[in-house]
């Protein structure tokens, strides 16, 4: 079964309640906030009226919060991109 990966890319404030609803339907709340809904014609239909507020991705799997922390969490360390030259 495959899932909609849904996060939420830009604000709804100033928006109309229709689209705030919409995007409370979905569970988004807050910006970079990324939720799972299983493919569904319900699903498709919500993303399309907020189109633009959202990125959306297609997945095999829904992730839970952990596996989203660790994939936002950056590597330990640092890297030296370029030589500044002395």
């Amino acid at each position: 079964m495959s899932y909609f990966r849904i996060t939420l890319h830009r604000s709804s404030i100033g928006l109309p309640q229709r689209t705030r609803g919409v995007l409370a339907a979905l569970g988004l709340r807050k910006r970079s906030q990324t939720v799972f809904h299983p493919v569904s014609p319900q699903s498709a239909g919500m993303i399309l009226k907020v189109k633009e507020l959202v990125k959306v991705k297609e997945v095999d799997r829904a992730l839970s919060p952990a596996e989203i922390r660790a994939e936002r969490r950056p590597e330990a360390g640092f890297w030296v991109e370029k030589a500044v030259p002395r």
